[in-house]
Order: C-alpha cells, then structure tokens, then sequence
C-alpha cells in the first residue's frame, strides 16, 4: 500500500512539474508571433502595428538605439545591400524620442525605402517580449509573421540574408 501511494504521489509531482512548462523562455519564442506593439511614427501620430504588415511578405525586426555603434553599422549594411531586400519588409523600433528617431533615419536617408518602416515602442514592449540583452536585436518572421530566429547584437548581411532563404 505504501508503495502504491509512493508511485501515486511520484507520478502526480513529475505531471505538475512537466505542466509548468519552460519559463525561461521569452514571450517571442513561447508565441513565436510578430510582436502586438504600437510603433509611433515619425510624424508623431500615426502608429504601426502588426496589422500593418503586408501580407505574405516575410518581416525582420530591427531593435536598435540610434548612438549605437553597431546598430550604426548593420543599418549602414542594409543600405548598401537593400536590393537583396527588397522582399523583406524591415521593421526597426526605438525606445529613445521622436526627434532622435528623426534623426536617425535622416543620417541613413531611411525615409526612401517603401520596405523600412521607423517608430517608436512608446509602451517599452519589445524589452520584455523579446527579453534581448544586446542592441541591435534582430528577429526573423516568415510570409506570415512566425518567428523564424532571434539574434542578439550584429549580424553579418550574409547570415540575415541566409535566414530568409530556409
């Protein structure tokens, strides 16, 4: 009898364990969707949102601070190389204001590309739904919105490229 209860009791203790799931992960990798953030554009009213998204086109975030080195250098890349993006829809996210938002895509010329599209996370969002610890942040959607990959500072144009292509 004490052994049936001995196994009872060990059966129900490793359910309940495995029914808790894995915490560690962040909100983007348990949901694997485009994140439900209002981007604020630069005009100071309009808001992005994933509704905004075209439509069987595959989607990259781009988390960065505009006083970045590297968020810089992988914007730099992406210019000099936005012919190979040209199926891509780029969203990029700030935390910082409106007017260094500005700035930003001033310096990058930013505003000539159909396929980027600048805000910024005014609800401080994305920090808590990606749980990234490195700027740039990067995340890879496929044609209809699912995380593809995550990455946590620089990428070089040819591995962002390559995610894409799986």
């Amino acid at each position: 009898m004490k052994r049936l209860i001995f196994l009872f009791s060990f059966i129900a203790i490793t359910i309940f364990s495995f029914a808790q799931g894995d915490s560690t992960l962040s909100p983007s990798a348990r949901f694997g969707l485009f994140p439900q953030a209002k981007f604020l554009l630069p005009d100071s009213v309009t808001f992005f949102t994933k509704a905004d998204l075209k439509k069987n086109k595959p989607a990259m975030m781009i988390v960065f601070n505009p006083d970045c080195e590297h968020c810089q250098h992988e914007t730099e890349e992406i210019i000099k190389n936005i012919d190979k993006f040209k199926g891509i829809q780029i969203v990029m996210s700030s935390m910082v204001t409106i007017t260094e938002i500005k700035a930003f895509i001033e310096k990058y010329q930013l505003s000539k590309y159909d396929n980027i599209t600048v805000g910024k996370d005014v609800s401080y969002f994305l920090p808590a739904y990606y749980q990234f610890n490195n700027l740039p942040f990067l995340a890879f959607y496929d044609k209809k919105h699912k995380l593809i990959s995550e990455f946590s500072g620089s990428l070089p144009i040819e591995k962002v490229l390559k995610v894409f292509e799986k």
